[in-house]
């Protein structure tokens, strides 16, 4: 069996989290005296795929860590290597909202889009595509995939224990604006529906029919931590805010209940969206 550490300095506390995983991995594998090509036939993964995960150049899916914790008999330790390596994709200016986000025991949001912990990994692929521009190269296309991984990996936050209570109103326009395949759209849409029959997750459709209203230019986040005052994060295009001061914290709160008033039920949000998943599938 490997042993679960390198040795004692064969770190560099210089090196970026990504390449302290890959220098684990590699240290696993070697002293499980396995090569690439007997790991990859053991464990089903790609030998290139896996070579890249040693080198740095790939950040992998959390089963992929998972799987590979098992095999070595490691515990969570490449799991929680892969934790701080997924942070280096994370934008600097969005550190503090997955802080609160990943500590959050209750989370409320307004959202003009699916938001990232209820998409589907195809959805997100889609989605962060088009962030990155029409043209799609080697380069951008790695960068997408890392994008995905940090994505998929933030929606853990939902399954832990105990799990927060998380509530989302989404604008229709969120659910009237599908990507190219009809198939990646049915199967987020059919996503959001087994959300919404989990105990910890409220969801709620605003429709147009409720007119104007005081978040129709922006995204609003509202969190509430184990101790302290709730904080409120608002995001539009190009921009993301943190919000700590107590009176307009509140403001945000007021805005958000009168929105949640002119909302769907959440019985009757389930039923708008299995009407547009049946519409999709026409």
């Amino acid at each position: 069996m490997a042993r679960c550490r390198p040795r004692a300095g064969s770190r560099s506390r210089t090196r970026a989290s990504r390449a302290v995983l890959g220098r684990t991995l590699r240290f696993l594998r070697e002293q499980a005296g396995k090569s690439l090509g007997q790991l990859a036939e053991d464990t089903g993964y790609d030998k290139s795929y896996l070579s890249r995960l040693e080198s740095g150049e790939r950040l992998s899916k959390l089963a992929v860590m998972e799987d590979l914790d098992s095999y070595y008999g490691c515990g969570d330790l490449l799991v929680r290597e892969w934790r701080d390596a997924r942070g280096e994709v994370i934008k600097d200016k969005y550190k503090a909202f997955m802080g609160l986000e990943a500590t959050a025991q209750i989370m409320w949001m307004f959202q003009l889009r699916v938001p990232g912990l209820l998409q589907t990994e195809d959805y997100a692929r889609a989605v962060l595509s088009g962030l990155s521009g029409a043209q799609t190269t080697a380069g951008n296309s790695e960068e997408v995939e890392e994008q995905v991984v940090a994505r998929m990996g933030r929606q853990e936050l939902l399954y832990r224990e105990p799990a927060p209570g998380v509530r989302v109103i989404l604008d229709e326009v969120a659910l009237r604006r599908p990507v190219p395949e009809a198939k990646v759209w049915a199967e987020q849409l059919s996503h959001l529906l087994d959300a919404a029959e989990s105990p910890n997750v409220a969801i709620q459709v605003l429709p147009f029919a409720a007119g104007v209203h005081d978040l129709m230019d922006s995204h609003l986040w509202l969190f509430w931590q184990r101790t302290g005052d709730p904080v409120a994060w608002t995001e539009g295009n190009g921009f993301g805010e943190l919000i700590r001061e107590a009176d307009k914290v509140l403001r945000f709160r007021l805005s958000y209940d009168r929105v949640r008033d002119a909302a769907l039920t959440p019985s009757e949000s389930t039923a708008f969206i299995k009407r547009l998943l049946e519409e999709c599938r026409e």
